[in-house]
């Protein structure tokens, strides 16, 4: 089996962590969810790291593990949300792994993860609007991705095997 990474890219909430977990043990491989890997690094949650340090501090965190993740194989990763508003991120990646976009809509961001204190982007305000707003600014970084799986109504079960089936047919050709 090839040893690239998978990488699972998309909007919070778009099943990157459940499905990559499932990806890693079909395939007996290594999971890394990048913001438990931060919080852990740093001894702090999240929306810690947010308030005392500001999202320029946390960004540059997650470039720092970009490089050191995309230097390494056979491991399947789930990076934060906000990994495509550096497109060196997905270009690195992209180098060393396939990279595949979960696409989902802000419904169902708010029925995943609407109630989550540990989204710090979605303090404050109307959710759903926070949620549409947010996508809207990312839109094109996500489209940019070359592959893309819809994930709306899906067990991260299906999505995973719609991850693997991509996997084997992007390098067995």
């Amino acid at each position: 089996m090839d040893t690239r990474n998978i990488i699972l890219v998309g909007f919070m909430g778009s099943g990157k962590s459940s499905t990559g977990r499932y990806v890693a043990g079909k395939l007996g491989r290594p999971f890394l969810d990048m913001d438990t890997e931060i919080e852990r690094r740093e001894g702090r949650a999240i929306p810690e790291i947010f308030a005392q340090s500001g999202e320029p501090y946390f960004r540059q965190l997650e470039r720092a593990l970009v490089q050191e993740l995309a230097a390494r194989a056979g491991l399947v990763i789930a990076p934060g949300g906000g990994i495509v508003l550096n497109p060196d991120n997905v270009r690195d990646f992209a180098a060393r792994g396939l990279v595949v976009n979960l696409r989902v809509s802000p419904e169902w961001v708010l029925k995943r993860v609407g109630q989550d204190p540990n989204r710090p982007l979605l303090q404050g305000g109307d959710p759903l609007q926070r949620i549409r707003e947010l996508m809207e600014k990312r839109k094109a970084l996500y489209a940019a991705v070359p592959h893309q799986l819809e994930t709306d109504g899906l067990t991260p079960e299906a999505v995973g095997d719609r991850v693997l089936a991509l996997f084997r047919k992007t390098y067995s050709e």
